[in-house]
């Protein structure tokens, strides 16, 4: 696959809207979307305390930096019904409402579909939103083209996006477990715990909300680095400070939904 066929199968959707949060996925996926229907092109990206302020401003500058028309849409995903109870169908909630308001956008922009930026490798993972997708006619092309997260990211950095090495994020809800409700508090306090992990050069970090514990994921080869003497003490220190009473560092290292282990 390379990234003619990827522009040549946009194309021929005459118009679309974009769901763009500023990852890898959607940045290319936005800039061949751009490249093969220019004007026709709208992203949208959406405003939430799901995620950091800090994806909210790189998300601007790179549909800036692309020349695509951009659009922020705010959403508040705690007043949806049954969602702080944090159930194991939370992304399907959460996805049906967003996908649902980037639908009627569309149809007031006149764009004909609706493209998100979920890969093949995607399908391997539980993720419920994928059915709010389907229900939605939401279009995936990376999915239909067999297109894997390897690739995107060898087509984002041939295509000159500086996002191609951007690690890989999702929404802060998908820290708390299942069944432990969802506050804005508690989303804050994740936020601010690993934009702290991130200012002392841990690049691939989840902090796991477990009430009064933080249990950190980092890269395995950044484990030995977070525990030794002072980087730790400095580590617990910032993260009591946020109100968790204990600070526990995972062994077995970052694992993408790690909070689905366990679910059938």
């Amino acid at each position: 696959m390379d990234y003619e066929q990827l522009t040549a199968h946009i194309k021929l959707k005459k118009s679309a809207l974009v769901a763009f949060s500023g990852g890898v996925d959607s940045s290319l996926l936005l800039a061949a979307a751009y490249d093969a229907l220019g004007d026709e092109v709208l992203a949208v990206t959406v405003d939430s305390v799901l995620h950091s302020l800090d994806e909210l401003e790189q998300a601007k500058a790179i549909a800036s930096g692309l020349g695509a028309r951009h659009k922020v849409v705010t959403l508040d995903e705690l007043s949806l019904p049954g969602f702080v109870e944090n159930p194991v169908d939370r992304c399907y909630l959460c996805k049906h409402d967003r996908f649902a308001r980037l639908v009627a956008i569309a149809k007031d922009e006149g764009l004909k579909h609706v493209l998100e930026g979920s890969n093949f490798d995607d399908l391997g993972d539980y993720r419920p939103g994928m059915q709010a997708v389907k229900e939605l006619e939401i279009e995936s092309p990376f999915v239909e083209l067999g297109i894997a997260k390897e690739v995107i990211r060898k087509l984002a950095r041939a295509r000159g996006l500086a996002s191609w090495s951007k690690p890989s994020a999702s929404c802060l809800a998908a820290r708390i477990p299942y069944g432990q409700e969802i506050t804005k508090e508690r989303l804050e306090r994740i936020g601010q715990a690993e934009q702290f992990l991130h200012s002392l050069g841990f690049v691939q970090v989840r902090a796991r909300d477990h009430g009064t514990i933080v249990r950190i994921e980092v890269a395995l080869e950044d484990i030995e680095r977070l525990a030794a003497g002072d980087m730790r003490s400095r580590v617990v220190e910032r993260l009591k400070e946020l109100g968790y009473s204990f600070v526990a560092l995972d062994l077995g290292g970052y694992r993408s939904g790690s909070l689905n282990d366990g679910l059938t």
